[in-house]
């Protein structure tokens, strides 16, 4: 297989020989940067009106906002079980098994949620041609559960150029683990290997062997 570009780093790997193993990637600034809105103008009158009408408001909104559960990255203390999927999509000569694991020991969980929201809160600035050597095509699917309350799912991409998508109430935020973001998640392989309890060096590198377990 020879390198190719992906125009689109969102949940793209760029792949060559298994032997080889390299690629490249395209990056580009995180999307929405620069967006703003504009509210209309209330007369004065109608501010008075409002305020007044809305003025036990406060206190019911206060409590309402403390009785409601966060999620996304406002949910990583309350994180409590991860589901992890391995998916290779390299043609390999010899097939690595699957890897699919329940964590629920919860600090574990939340120390990796914690590395992925550091990471997309610090999105990489890289931009044009990024050369990512050791792309084996490794990636890791999961969701973040409170419970069974679903708090986010994410993809992180462990070889080559790595990235990491998260998606929380219908957004997705994904960033190249390259600059800001590596610097603002050092522990993400690490963490990772933790919830797997594999190996770190067996993240971003193809095992043999299958292991399911919860």
């Amino acid at each position: 297989m020879s390198p190719r570009q992906v125009r689109e780093p969102v949940l793209a790997v760029l792949l060559c020989s298994a032997l080889a193993g390299c690629g490249s990637v395209t990056a580009s600034a995180p999307a929405g940067a620069g967006a703003s809105s504009s509210v209309p103008a209330t007369s004065s009158a109608q501010a008075s009106s409002s305020a007044q009408a809305s003025s036990p408001a406060p206190a019911a909104s206060s409590a309402s906002a403390a009785a409601a559960p966060g999620t996304g990255c406002a949910s990583v203390s309350q994180a409590t079980s991860v589901t992890v999927r391995r998916v290779i999509h390299l043609v390999e000569p010899t097939r690595a098994g699957g890897l699919s694991k329940t964590q629920h020991n919860a600090a574990l969980v939340q120390a990796l949620f914690g590395q992925f929201c550091a990471a997309i809160s610090h999105p990489s600035a890289a931009k044009g041609l990024v050369r990512c050597p050791a792309e084996f095509g490794i990636s890791y699917t999961g969701t973040f559960y409170d419970g069974s309350r679903t708090l986010a799912k994410f993809v992180y991409g462990a070889s080559g150029c790595q990235m990491v998508s998260l998606t929380a109430d219908g957004k997705t935020r994904t960033t190249l683990i390259l600059g800001a973001a590596s610097a603002a998640a050092p522990k993400l392989q690490a963490d990772m290997a933790a919830v797997l309890e594999v190996p770190r060096l067996a993240i971003a590198q193809p095992v043999s062997g299958t292991q399911e377990s919860r």
